[in-house]
Formats: C-alpha cells, sequence, structure tokens
C-alpha cells in the first residue's frame, strides 16, 4: 500500500493548491498519524465548503526541523470522516468546530459538543435534544458546581462545571462560545483594510501577535520580503505586548493569593509597558502599528532615547518585585504544587506557549520557526518541568525578562530603510500557513485564495484553542478553591478561542 504524501516544507513560503495532493479523508487520517507518530505536533485541521462537497486541511509542526507537513483531502456532500481525537487529542476541538459549522460527523470523536455555537445539536443533523450536554459523575457525595458565564468580575463570559468530591474536583468541563464573532467570515466579506482591523480585535491582548500573523499570511501569498527596518518594530511591538501581558499575569497570581504588594507593583508595571507600546504606536495595545508591508510608525532617535531609558528603569523594578515574590514563603506555598500539568499530557494536548514550556515542553515559535526578524535576533527559549502554578509563573518572569533585554538591544540597532512598501497582488490557488509565538503561544493564520487570487478561505488557532482543555485536565484531583489560581496562571481568551 502506498504511503499518503502530504506537501510541505518551511512556514515561510506560499505553496499552490496544485503542490499538494488531494487524498480521501481516510488517507488524511493516516497522514496526521503518522507524521505524529514521527514527532510531528498538530497546528490545526480545517475545513470549509467547496462545490460538492469540502475540502479538509492539515498543519502538522516538526518543531525540532522548523518545518510543516500539509495534508489535503476532499469528501462529498453529506461524506464523514475518521476522527484523530481517539489517538490524538490535540485535534478534538478543531474537529468538534467543523462537525458544528459543516455538519461533517467525524466519525469516532468521543463527545461531538458544540465548541462555538450555542445553537441546538440537532440542526447538524445529530438529533440530540440539549444544546449543552454536560458530562455527569454519580455516586455518594458528589456535587456539581457550576460557575459563569456571567462572573462577578468585569471579564468576558465562559462557563465552568466541575463534578466535586468535597472541595476535591474529579472532572471540570469549560463551555465557551459567548464571544463568537464569526472573525473568519467577516475576514472573507470585508475589504483588505478593514481585515487588518478584524485580526487586530480577535483578541484585544494580543492586537500585535494576531495581526503580525494576518500581514504575514497576506505578505506570503504576495511573495512580498517586508523591509527590515519594519521587521525591526514588528519585533519590538510583539516583545513589547509579551512584556506587558506577563507582568500583569505576575501581579494577578499575586492578587489571588492575596499578596497585595506584589499585585501593586507588577500592576503598576504593566502600565508602564503598555505605555511603551503607546509612544511607539499611538496606542496602548499597538493598534494600527502595523499593515501588509510594514510598519506605520518609526522611531526617531529622541523617541529611541527615551525608551530606552524608560525600559532600563522597568527591568530594575521587575527584577526586585519578582525576587521579593518568589521569595515569599505564603506565595510559594499557594504556588508549588497547584494546577500541575505532566509533560506527557502536556504533549498530548497539544498545548503551546509558556503553559507549554512550564511542563518542560519545548516550542516556541520564535526559535523552532523562525520568521521575519527573529531570523536574525535570537531568544533563548525558556522551559521548566514542574507544570504547576509556580512553573507558569516563573516562565513569564523569565521571558519578560528576555524579551526587555531583546527590546533595549534592537532599538539600539535598528535597520535603517524604508519602514513600508506596497505589495502586489496574492498567488492564484495557493496557501499560506503562517506562526507567530504571540505571548499566549503559538498564533496560526492559514489563508486560502482561489483561481483569481482572491481569498476564498481564512482560518484562526488562538494558542487559547489549544490550551482551555489543558486548564481542565489540570484541575483533576485539586482544591475547587484553587481553580481561580490555576486558571489564572494559564490565562485564557474567551474570545480568542471563540473568534
Amino acid at each position: 500500500m502506498t504511503e499518503p504524501r502530504s506537501g510541505g516544507g518551511r512556514a515561510d513560503r506560499a505553496w499552490l493548491l496544485s503542490e499538494l495532493p488531494v487524498l480521501s479523508p481516510e488517507a488524511l487520517h493516516q497522514c496526521v498519524l503518522t507524521d505524529a507518530r514521527a514527532g510531528g505536533r498538530l497546528v490545526g485541521l480545517w475545513a470549509w465548503p467547496v462545490t460538492g462537497g469540502i475540502e479538509l486541511l492539515s498543519v502538522v509542526a516538526f518543531d525540532a526541523d522548523g518545518r510543516l507537513s500539509i495534508c489535503r483531502a476532499s469528501a462529498g456532500a453529506g461524506a464523514t470522516f475518521p476522527s484523530l481525537t481517539p489517538l490524538l487529542p490535540a485535534a478534538q476541538a478543531f474537529e468538534r468546530e467543523i462537525f458544528e459549522s459543516l455538519g461533517v460527523r467525524p466519525v469516532g470523536h468521543p463527545w461531538l459538543k458544540p465548541l462555538l455555537r450555542h445553537a441546538d445539536l440537532a440542526e447538524a443533523g445529530d438529533g440530540a435534544v440539549d444544546a449543552h450536554p454536560f458530562f455527569r459523575v454519580d455516586g455518594p457525595g458528589i456535587h456539581e458546581v457550576a460557575v459563569g458565564p456571567v462572573h462577578a468580575g468585569v471579564i468576558e463570559p465562559g462557563h465552568f462545571r466541575f463534578q466535586c468530591a468535597g472541595e476535591t474536583v474529579l472532572h471540570l468541563e469549560i463551555q465557551l462560545g459567548y464571544q463568537h464573532r464569526s472573525a473568519e467570515a467577516l475576514m472573507l466579506a470585508s475589504t483588505p483594510a478593514r481585515r487588518l482591523v478584524i485580526a487586530e480585535s480577535i483578541a484585544g491582548d494580543t492586537v500585535i501577535g494576531h495581526a503580525t500573523a494576518y500581514c504575514d499570511a497576506i505578505e506570503t501569498l504576495a511573495g512580498f520580503e517586508v523591509p527590515p527596518r519594519a521587521q525591526a518594530l514588528r519585533a519590538i511591538a510583539l516583545e513589547l505586548e509579551r512584556v506587558a501581558n506577563h507582568v500583569g499575569d505576575l501581579g494577578a497570581l499575586c492578587s489571588d493569593v492575596g499578596y497585595l504588594p506584589g499585585a501593586a507593583y507588577f500592576g503598576r508595571l504593566r502600565g508602564e509597558f503598555l505605555n511603551l507600546l503607546l509612544a511607539l504606536s499611538g496606542n496602548r495595545f499597538g493598534r494600527g502599528l502595523l499593515v501588509p508591508g510594514g510598519a506605520r510608525c518609526d522611531l526617531d532617535e529622541v523617541l529611541r532615547a527615551e525608551l530606552t531609558q524608560r525600559l532600563a528603569r522597568a527591568q530594575r523594578d521587575v527584577d526586585a518585585v519578582a525576587e521579593l515574590v518568589f521569595s515569599e514563603p505564603s506565595v510559594l506555598s499557594r504556588f508549588e504544587q497547584a494546577g500541575t500539568l505532566s509533560y506527557d499530557v502536556a504533549e498530548q494536548l497539544g498545548m503551546v506557549g509558556p503553559a507549554a514550556r512550564a511542563s518542560g515542553c519545548r516550542r516556541d515559535v520564535r526559535v523552532d520557526h523562525s520568521s521575519g526578524f527573529f531570523r536574525f535576533a535570537h531568544i533563548p527559549m525558556a522551559h521548566l518541568e514542574g507544570g504547576d502554578v509556580f512553573a507558569r509563573a516563573m516562565i513569564r518572569h523569565v521571558e519578560a525578562r528576555r524579551s526587555i533585554a531583546f527590546v533595549r538591544e534592537e532599538i539600539e540597532r535598528l535597520p535603517q530603510g524604508p519602514l513600508v512598501t506596497t505589495i502586489g497582488p496574492l498567488a492564484r490557488s495557493a496557501v499560506a500557513v503562517r506562526l507567530v509565538e504571540g505571548w499566549r503561544g503559538e498564533i496560526a493564520h492559514v489563508a486560502v485564495t482561489d483561481a483569481g487570487g482572491a481569498l476564498r478561505s481564512y482560518h484562526i488557532a488562538d494558542p487559547s484553542l489549544h490550551n482551555w482543555y489543558g486548564l481542565a485536565v489540570a484541575m483533576r484531583d485539586q482544591q475547587i478553591s484553587d481553580f481561580p489560581l490555576c486558571n489564572k496562571s494559564f490565562n485564557l481568551s474567551y474570545a480568542g478561542h471563540d473568534r
């Protein structure tokens, strides 16, 4: 029997669809499993309607080699495809979304519950009455705790259903989708200028990360190389976004354990880094900085000197507060051994970002699939093996320090040259898969063009899509009172997941 063939290579190029052999769904299933057994990691599985049926596209990353494996399949109307989830749990969310959006059933999926939409499953042909079936644990002393979707704090909606024995969590099921805005469909229905605004709005705290992924996808399809100065400014903005969020999370973790000095100091420092983004772009979250073809804002000599001084002061403050926090026994007693996620489980679930690196998974797009300015400027990858709240907090501290050092160095040696250049038309009947290491982890944007060079399909995978299930597993056998702390140690995005 001939092995199913796939396409692939580095993520910084576009592939003509004619380069990707059209497989059957069964052959695609085998192709992904073969790649996974060879050390590959599932980036995503997507589908879109075509005349007479659907097309499927899988992307598997070989991080050690810095390459992607891409499989494409076609299925007729009313077809099914074999589920990857029983053997590859990282596929569970992608397959649920394909089923609810297109009605194409992944045969063998253990829990085809809606991922994003809250319509009755009967609309997708399942025949179920309950749109929100929750897993139940029965037995003496077992009770259920429901939290959300409306919360006491000013946060986005999400529902958490706990099955508990006393205070011990036996199972947590997370129901999201309340923030679903059909961003992918909006991409196709909007003008090019509007698409950038949509990308910036996928997750409000990851403006630079998603805008970078969108611009990269469009530029790759156009065969365009961004000017070096713009590449450097994009990298600086991405790392400032990372630091602001990591420092903010450290403050929030301190707040969750009642350590108010750390909460207050880190909270102030988050504002400092957001204000640096404001000085660079005119917006505290970096909106409007990026544009396909380059960047809109520049750093003159006066602003470069000012940012350098402010970064130096902020770095001293971050180090001082972190030393205070991580030497406080009352903080460590809450952080250590809380919400532990083992390396093996993190690998099986396809975890990404700091949450994965805190469990010992060595993956970082800036290192493994480097593109843009990160081809020339190296940031060492941080990783730990504890997998608990302490490890996830420490990873944030280490990454914040390294990102600050990176920004200070690159501000001093900005390349000369133009900021932006007009890009040409997009390649026809082609696909671009672009990966960006956002502050939560790997962001994936997949753009597919038709025979005329217009976008015909667009897909987005925020890191939260990979990691929410990791939080659910990390809470097993934990005290339910530790949920706010464990939740904040992951700090995943509702809107980014729902998109």
